[in-house]
């Protein structure tokens, strides 16, 4: 068998650890190896334990999540990490994604839903919560219009800003070329094309200026975790 994810979570809410551990443990395929409440506390646990990921709050009574994701990466660059937050500002999550954070989810989503958001961030891959996507989505297919144009959106062809609400909503290379009949080279293709043009190297990071562009381009803010 596969080896299971070793997992380590960083929240500074024994509450949060406890229930977390309960049910990740439950899953086969994934292993909570330690907790910690402090990013003090998490270093030397990651130095020793060796966890694929670390589910990372972005609150913390020593440092905030930004610090302790930049501080994670420089002491083990090939650990994983996924943000588990009630925090669902774009500024917040602009900023988790440039610190190298590899997803983004809020404490409301499903238990299924945050074990498919670790095996996804485990696999190599970005995850952003769909919540927080949700506005922008709404947005871009409300303004089918020029008007979108006038903004950064403008930067991208017309077939990379087809795949940017795609790529928001988690889906794979494989699974937007599905959507758009494409060829998987293809949609490869465009993305770097893109990447270029925004001066991003990553997914997550593309998806931040996604959110961040449709804001601006007229959408109310981010949802809020309450919000449907």
């Amino acid at each position: 068998m596969k080896r299971p994810t070793r997992i380590l979570i960083l929240d500074d809410h024994e509450l949060v650890r406890k229930g977390l551990r309960t049910f990740l443990d439950r899953e086969p395929d994934l292993l909570v190896v330690g907790e910690a409440g402090t990013l003090a506390d998490a270093l030397p646990l990651v130095a020793r334990l060796h966890p694929h990921l670390v589910l990372l709050d972005m609150k913390l009574p020593d440092a905030s999540g930004m610090k302790a994701c930049r501080q994670l990466l420089a002491a083990t660059p090939k650990l994983r990490v996924l943000v588990l937050t009630g925090y669902a500002e774009d500024t917040m999550v602009a900023a988790a994604i440039k610190s190298g954070v590899h997803g983004y989810v809020l404490k409301n989503i499903k238990l299924d839903d945050l074990a498919h958001a670790i095996r996804t961030v485990a696999a190599g891959r970005g995850y952003i919560d769909p919540l927080i996507t949700q506005y922008a989505l709404r947005w871009i297919r409300a303004s089918a219009s020029q008007e979108s144009l006038a903004h950064g959106m403008g930067k991208l062809s017309p077939q990379e800003r087809l795949i940017m609400p795609l790529l928001a909503q988690g889906k794979t290379n494989k699974e937007i070329a599905v959507h758009l009949q494409l060829s998987d080279k293809t949609i490869k293709n465009y993305l770097a094309n893109a990447y270029a043009k925004l001066n991003v190297n990553r997914r997550t990071e593309a998806v931040a200026w996604f959110i961040r562009e449709c804001r601006s381009g007229g959408g109310a803010g981010l949802i809020s975790p309450h919000d449907s």
